[in-house]
């Protein structure tokens, strides 16, 4: 599979990665059709199958349930294979999603993290942002608290996933990674996108397929071949729990030959 630096981390990533939320969570999620949570060895499956693809990139966050634990099983002895992606912000406890941006509950946070997913430390940490992305970042200590643990070594490094342009702007001044919506459907961050790739900063693409209601293939060429930012973008992040449609997918985006 091709490969892209991620920003100036010094990272390369697949230039398709793989979202886990499917593995670890079914309840409030935008899907458009309903799926059953996998059984613990068939996730194992799963995971195994996507990393034996290609894929490098993988995202994930407490908030996706039990799926940082199921990685922290599967990736036993793969670890260095993989450019691990968690976050900070929103948290899932008893079925239900909470948000919690206090610096405190980031460093909390991320130990409880760091222990499920059985690594010493992450790549990339990301905010999980609510969509009150500008005030997340001015009035609460979170940010600084992000650039304490990449001091620490426990998050390589940090970045936002933003819901609005000007929450991604904003993190610009402080990001190394940041995590936007992109299709040929949404376009509206495309600007900041460039802005983002010209600072050096690593562009990870969230919902390219309109949360499974685009066209695969299509959609994938646009984002990663077509559009005007598509030399700017590091990877795009699908979800999936099916190996085989995601080597369709990574099959759909290589590079065009002439």
């Amino acid at each position: 599979m091709d490969t892209r630096p991620l920003g100036r981390t010094g990272l390369m990533v697949s230039h398709v990665g793989w979202g886990t939320v499917k593995i670890g969570r079914n309840i409030d999620v935008k899907f458009p059709k309903p799926f059953d949570l996998p059984t613990d060895a068939e996730a194992c499956r799963i995971i195994e199958a996507m990393l034996d693809l290609g894929i490098t990139l993988i995202d994930t966050a407490p908030a996706y349930g039990l799926a940082e634990s199921r990685l922290g099983q599967a990736l036993r002895g793969r670890r260095d294979e993989v450019v691990l992606c968690t976050k900070v912000g929103e948290y899932w406890d008893d079925g239900r999603s909470r948000h919690d941006f206090s610096g405190a509950s980031a460093e909390s946070g991320l130990h409880e993290s760091l222990k499920r997913l059985g690594t010493d430390a992450v790549d990339v940490l990301l905010v999980h942002s609510d969509g009150n992305d500008l005030a997340i970042q001015r009035d609460t200590d979170l940010v600084e608290a992000m650039q304490r643990l990449k001091r620490a070594g426990l998050a390589r490094s940090i970045g936002m996933s933003a819901k609005t342009p000007e929450g991604t702007a904003e993190a610009l001044g402080w990001a190394d990674v940041v995590m936007c919506t992109y299709s040929h459907a949404d376009q509206t961050h495309q600007q900041v996108i460039r802005d983002a790739a010209a600072r050096g900063c690593g562009v990870l693409l969230k919902k390219v397929l309109g949360s499974g209601h685009l066209d695969a293939e299509a959609a994938l060429r646009f984002v990663l071949h077509e559009s005007p930012i598509a030399a700017d973008v590091s990877c795009a992040v699908i979800g999936s729990l099916d190996p085989d449609r995601m080597r369709r997918n990574v099959a759909a985006s290589a590079q065009p030959t002439e």
